[in-house]
């Protein structure tokens, strides 16, 4: 397991507003002490992780959570470039996304997502299962630095 005083970097990939407060209120209800980053869009998403424009200081996260109907890039062509990429596809990628679409939960897991979540739309489960990827890709596996 992963030393729980750790503190990782998180990237929030997601362009709904409302989406992106609820995370933040997740990280802030459960008190998790990691960072939350968050970015609009596919192309951000990239230029985060490359460095890349105003992301030129961006840590690497160690955790993606990733939308997948995003503007200028979607997030099935995001976790196909972040897999593809040696630099980056040891960071664990979960979709966190309203989609139920079978061939949405095929294709992201044939895209090496290390885990499909769909979004509920009930605000206080929204914020369990956020605590619950949380807890679980930062206390109880193992992740490589």
């Amino acid at each position: 397991m992963s030393d729980p005083l750790s503190v990782i970097d998180v990237l929030l990939v997601e362009d709904d507003p409302g989406d992106a407060l609820m995370t933040q209120e997740a990280f802030e209800h459960h008190k998790i002490r990691n960072q939350l980053h968050i970015v609009r869009d596919g192309v951000e998403a990239l230029e985060f992780l490359r460095r890349e424009g105003p992301y030129g200081n961006a840590p690497r996260p160690g955790l993606i959570l990733l939308d997948l109907n995003l503007p200028k890039m979607d997030g099935r062509e995001v976790l196909a470039e972040i897999k593809a990429d040696e630099r980056f596809r040891t960071i664990p990628v979960v979709v966190l996304t309203t989609s139920e679409a079978e061939e949405d939960i095929l294709r992201s897991y044939n895209l090496h997502a290390n885990a499909y979540v769909t979004k509920p739309v009930d605000f206080d489960r929204f914020i369990e299962v956020v605590r619950q990827i949380d807890d679980f890709f930062v206390t109880v596996v193992k992740l490589p630095r």
